[in-house]
């Protein structure tokens, strides 16, 4: 199971916009900057994000984008499944897997079953409170006098 170049920059994209939460909205062209990420393609996430209500736009010179919530109550799993859809390994196991007739028998099903139950578990388990977190310890690390 790979995540798509789009999921890792939808989660870059809400974690810059919970790093930089001031009050004021976040704008796209200061997030493709700090990220490296080109801005048309920024664009294409943010707008799965707000049709989502993972974000809110505000327009204008002073405009940009927020978060919807506090990061704590956003997963990397929500957002990760927001822009890939369901995070399977495979078509027979999932909230859309495919009903296999062998499932009853067949050993590898089991096995993509335990994967599908820990990877979730993980994405779950993670917030973007928590990776604001890591993110101070990380940028503390390089702090040098």
């Amino acid at each position: 199971m790979k995540i798509s170049t789009r999921g890792q920059n939808a989660i870059k994209l809400m974690l810059d916009l919970a790093t930089y939460n001031n009050g004021e909205p976040v704008k796209l062209k200061d997030i493709a900057k700090r990220q490296n990420i080109s801005e048309k393609y920024l664009e294409q996430i943010v707008s799965v994000l707000q049709k989502a209500s993972l974000v809110k736009s505000f327009k204008g010179s002073r405009g940009g984008y927020i978060l919807q919530y506090p990061p704590k109550k956003y997963t990397v799993g929500y957002i990760l499944k927001t822009v890939e859809g369901d995070m399977t390994p495979t078509d027979c196991v999932g909230e859309n897997g495919v009903i296999c007739e062998n499932s009853g028998i067949c050993v590898s099903h089991r096995l993509w079953q335990k994967l599908y139950t820990a990877m979730n578990d993980v994405l779950e388990g993670i917030t973007l409170a928590d990776m604001l977190e890591w993110q101070s310890e990380l940028w503390a690390d390089q702090y040098v006098i």
